[in-house]
């Protein structure tokens, strides 16, 4: 746009037409920097512009338009049949003389009642003949001065609410609960055994039954140390605990769950061989008639004894004897009698039945391998290879599992969880085809 030569002279309505244009032109030059910075942004990989939805609250204010009788939404589906009643109260209208009574309309209020509820246990005292004393015993959950109930909710909170000490005890002394910040700490932290039990049941119960489970570690903070924390469970059940230990003979301590014996059976065997534990090892702890053992004490003064733990040999004698013997308590346990191991392809847990997460199959074996003519990603991200040996097997393991499973044909991928510089790869649903974006 060209500026007059003297603005004096322009009318008022020219003005404002000037004035009009340029805020035109402007809005149109913040809309193109909008557009390129999104653009720019994009092309260096950072984030894009926040799509932000205009408020609604423009048409909460207008009166909303009249429905036709037939158009109008049905009623919200009955509550009142999912509720328990704990209290019925008749409410008494004020009528006139010689009104006839219709019987009663129910209006159900939910509410909740917190309060202080404390209760003095008199336990009873009697003298027997021979002099001793005999005190009743205090009923089933109470053993300290806070009832279940009590502990129940300090423990939700907590966990669940995320609630801080502070917060809990400044909470129970406004209910009237004369409490101090050391016992609500008791009360998180002593007397938990029951909860331990419940989750040891929980994890032989799921070993025992379970067709398959997944299992994964992740790193943890524990008691200010470094930790690892494991996972076991499946649709069913869940499972974590947290040790100092990410290996195998870890993770076969944990399918234990809670038992503590080591067990040399025919799973603890087999164990041992399919690990190439030397033969004559072997020998000496089948010809010993001790086949089960109380605790790691016993086992260990067993391979004293044995002679095995002054052997010097690759693989090492006693950590496959005790991977076997740990095996071999897990299935005299009963655990795991035909159960599939899902894993990431983390070699601790590579033990019995053991199956691969298709996710990282496809991703580390199919996406990332054979992407161009014998180029190979490696799983750990760490170097590009050539491999041109391998790619008629990973061609034969592709088909095959297309073949097997077909419904993979209908998944996508997320590229952009890919490495930098794989982000194009995408696969093709067609069987033991991949592509990369753009051509084919």
């Amino acid at each position: 746009m060209v500026p007059p030569a003297n603005f004096d002279d322009l009318s008022p309505t020219e003005l404002k037409n000037l004035v009009v244009a340029l805020f035109e032109q402007a809005a149109e030059q913040q809309r193109i920097i909008a557009e390129l910075r999104d653009e720019i942004a994009r092309l260096k990989g950072g984030p894009r512009r926040p799509n932000i939805k205009p408020s609604g609250m423009e048409k909460g204010t207008e009166p909303k338009p009249d429905e036709p009788a037939g158009e109008r939404r049905g009623k919200r589906g009955v509550t009142k049949s999912k509720l328990t009643i704990h209290e019925e109260k008749i409410v008494k209208a004020d009528v006139p003389v010689g009104s006839r009574f219709k019987g009663y309309t129910s209006f159900v209020v939910q509410d909740l009642v917190i309060r202080a509820h404390v209760t003095n246990f008199r336990c009873e005292r009697w003298q027997t003949p021979d002099g001793k004393m005999v005190t009743a015993p205090l009923p089933a959950g109470i053993d300290r001065h806070f009832g279940p109930q009590l502990r129940r909710l300090v423990l939700a909170l907590y966990h669940q609410g995320q609630m801080t000490v502070l917060g809990l005890v400044t909470l129970l002394r406004s209910l009237g609960i004369f409490i101090s910040k050391r016992q609500v700490v008791r009360l998180l932290n002593a007397g938990q055994d029951r909860f331990l039990t419940e989750a040891r049941d929980v994890l032989r119960a799921g070993l025992s039954s379970a067709n398959w489970i997944t299992v994964d570690d992740t790193g943890a903070r524990h008691k200010a140390a470094n930790g690892f924390c494991t996972q076991i469970g499946n649709e069913h059940f869940a499972w974590f605990g947290t040790t100092d230990s990410k290996s195998r003979l870890n993770f076969l301590e944990r399918l234990r769950a809670g038992h503590s014996d080591y067990v040399i059976n025919d799973e603890a065997i087999a164990y041992m061989r399919e690990r190439a534990l030397a033969s004559h090892v072997i020998t000496h702890l089948l010809e010993h008639p001790a086949r089960s053992f109380a605790d790691q004490t016993a086992w260990n003064a067993h391979l004293e004894k044995l002679g095995i733990s002054a052997l010097e040999v690759n693989p090492d004698p006693v950590l496959i004897a005790t991977e076997g013997a740990l095996w071999g308590s897990i299935k005299a346990h009963g655990f795991l009698p035909d159960t599939v191991i899902v894993s990431d392809d983390a070699g601790q847990f590579d033990v019995g039945l053991h199956a691969l997460c298709w996710v990282h199959y496809l991703e580390f074996d199919l996406i990332l391998s054979a992407v161009t003519e014998g180029l190979t990603w490696r799983g750990n991200h760490s170097e590009m290879t050539q491999d041109k040996n391998r790619k008629p097997k990973r061609l034969q393991e592709r088909q095959e599992i297309w073949l097997g499973f077909p419904w993979l044909g209908q998944v996508r991928l997320d590229t952009d969880i890919l490495p930098e510089g794989l982000k194009d790869v995408a696969l093709h649903p067609q069987v033991g085809r991949q592509v990369t974006a753009g051509r084919r």
